[in-house]
């Protein structure tokens, strides 16, 4: 990873922004897009460090982790004067106006130590209609020493005006093996490497919080038994467990996104797709749920659970909503 500028994979979209500050091409926008967890931000932050290294070892380089400069090492902490990190509150949140809205105060200034003032607008799929809209003149009259990078999971997301104004960066998973490997060079032994690794769907920067954080891996744990325990639940428990986690304002979106994983495995298990199940600790539960459902049965629970968690930004009533997921699902006795 010495010459990806320290990062695992998405070697292409390293050579090509590599490329663009050697040759002094840059955009003035660019658009991150993949999962979370796939290294947006990182690949990110590092483009921003080779735009501003004063002193690269080679164009289109930055100083390496043993001799960095104030700059890189600033920018790697994203902790830099001319590094502007403007995210939701929290991830799942809302991107508002105001925060777009104060960012455009000072971006028309020259930059403050470096040589570009960038600005990293994190998980943009979150900001909602009027900072989007905001953020457009600047994107059409972007000062020359502005660099804007945007991240989102997909371009889809966005509006094609947004878009369209950006290089688009199209980062897609890395091979599980890949992973698999980079967990045992942390210090995962075979079986919890081969488990992450799986579980993290080609996402380095998953895999690594999976590993460095046992409370996430325990926290998957507990909520993959609750739906275990709730297949076998009846009417009144799937209602009593609906309300207990509606109180849960905080996990109930992560619930659900680690829900949508293992219905995910039991569509993919129905479609005879055996070998790309991620959830290889559940494998008797995803077989059992696959003999008692169709194809098309599969995928409606599984878009259900994904449009939950879209109905999650639109202040529903959490309550109901979960009610209604966990009655349509099946019985295991």
């Amino acid at each position: 990873m010495a010459n990806n500028w320290n990062l695992l994979g998405h070697e292409w979209a390293v050579d090509m922004l590599r490329q663009h500050v050697a040759n002094q091409t840059q955009r003035h926008a660019y658009l991150f897009t993949g999962p979370p967890g796939l290294g947006r931000r990182s690949l990110a932050l590092a483009f921003a460090r080779s735009l501003n290294c004063p002193q690269p070892p080679m164009p289109g380089e930055f100083c390496g982790e043993q001799s960095e400069c104030r700059d890189c090492r600033q920018i790697a902490a994203m902790q830099h004067p001319d590094l502007h990190i403007i995210q939701a509150d929290q991830e799942g949140g809302t991107l508002k106006v105001e925060q777009i809205r104060e960012l455009l105060k000072g971006v028309l200034l020259s930059p403050y130590q470096a040589k570009y003032r960038i600005v990293l607008l994190h998980r943009f799929q979150e900001a909602n209609p009027s900072a989007a809209n905001a953020l457009l003149k600047t994107l059409e009259e972007a000062p020359s020493k502005v660099i804007l990078l945007l991240t989102a999971d997909n371009a889809e997301q966005l509006l094609p005006t947004i878009v369209s104004r950006c290089e688009v960066i199209r980062l897609r998973s890395l091979p599980t093996l890949q992973v698999e490997e980079f967990l045992r060079e942390k210090g995962a032994d075979d079986v919890k490497a081969q488990l992450i690794a799986s579980l993290s769907a080609g996402r380095p920067g998953y895999a690594l919080r999976l590993l460095e954080d046992e409370s996430a891996l325990e926290f998957r744990n507990e909520k993959l038994d609750d739906l275990e325990n709730l297949l076998a639940a009846s009417r009144v428990e799937r209602f009593s467990y609906a309300e207990k986690l509606a109180k849960e304002k905080d996990s109930i979106r992560e619930t659900l996104i680690l829900w949508l994983s293992l219905w995910r495995d039991v569509m993919l298990r129905v479609a005879g797709e055996e070998d790309t199940i991620a959830n290889l600790d559940r494998r008797a539960v995803i077989e059992n749920l696959a003999k008692k459902l169709n194809l098309s049965e599969a995928k409606k629970l599984l878009d259900a659970v994904e449009n939950g968690i879209g109905q999650l930004k639109r202040n529903v009533n959490a309550r109901l909503l979960i009610e209604n997921l966990l009655l349509d699902w099946p019985r295991s006795q």
